[in-house]
């Protein structure tokens, strides 16, 4: 197993470049921030995106937690990649988590200066100090499961081929870190029974929403998503099971969208029917 590192500043754009530098150099595998991402998965690790101070985010990702560089090494003999992209701030950071994770020296530095415009760098400094956007290069509905609680969009990533047509290479995720410069981002419960009685009133079908409740399922300091449950009233005349079917359905896209929490279950209890008798007076 071979061992290359990506290497500059942080928010120079590694992680924006990640992708694109792996397929170029035969890469298999990137670690990045404390995770393993192979195929698109994250497959071991936890982020430093997820670290409530940076502090902790250094020291997870450079694999000196305990349990972590364990894991990862675990996950790396199951998976057996061929060559594995480091990402770090420096040479002594990447050599630093080869060391940890037992892979091997690194053989090869591609710094980001050399692969990306002053302009380029420029950019990616203000997404980082100004919006305080971090990119992993994992896919939006792989990260659901890691990131729960958390804004995360979705992003693109092309490269040109030799006849200068743009390729898709792969898509990456924009998250907004707790440490980041605009604080941790918590949503209320509030928000969630809003966004249920929105979208379940919209549907004909439903004359009333009544009680809502919002369950966190919690795992140590961890948000492994949420379970909603709420009581309706429907209107007389259509399919209850269809409809019960369609409005958990909406529920959840409509949640997991707008908050980027995992939506574990929707359970719906249908309390009563409701008749508009001068309705069935014209029937």
């Amino acid at each position: 197993m071979d061992v290359i590192a990506l290497v500059g500043p942080s928010g120079t754009g590694k992680s924006h470049r990640a992708l694109w530098v792996a397929q170029k150099n035969g890469a298999d595998a990137i670690i990045d921030d404390g995770i393993l991402i192979k195929d698109g998965k994250v497959i071991g690790g936890s982020s430093a995106k997820k670290e409530k101070n940076r502090i902790m985010a250094v020291r997870r990702a450079i694999f000196v937690l305990p349990g972590h560089a364990s894991d990862v090494r675990r996950a790396i003999a199951e998976s057996k990649p061929r060559r594995i992209l480091l990402l770090g701030t420096s040479e002594n950071m990447v050599q630093k988590i080869a060391k940890a994770l037992k892979i091997g020296a690194v053989s090869k530095i591609i710094r980001i200066e050399d692969i990306a415009s002053k302009k380029d760098m420029a950019l990616a400094q203000y997404h980082r100090l100004k919006r305080g956007e971090h990119i992993i290069p994992v896919p939006t509905i792989e990260l659901k499961p890691h990131f729960s609680g958390y804004l995360i969009d979705p992003i693109k990533s092309f490269f040109k081929t030799s006849s200068s047509k743009r390729r898709r290479l792969g898509e990456r995720s924009i998250v907004h870190p707790v440490f980041s410069y605009y604080g941790k981002l918590v949503i209320d419960d509030s928000v969630i029974k809003s966004i249920v009685h929105i979208v379940a009133e919209a549907l004909e079908e439903v004359h009333r929403v009544g009680s809502t409740h919002v369950k966190h399922l919690v795992s140590g300091d961890e948000d492994l998503g949420i379970t909603v449950s709420l009581e309706v009233v429907f209107a007389y005349g259509h399919a209850i099971a269809d409809t019960m079917t369609l409005l958990r359905q909406r529920l959840q896209t409509e949640i997991e969208h707008m908050t980027g929490m995992v939506v574990h279950e929707v359970n719906i209890l249908v309390k009563s029917l409701h008749i508009d008798r001068a309705a069935l007076a014209h029937v």
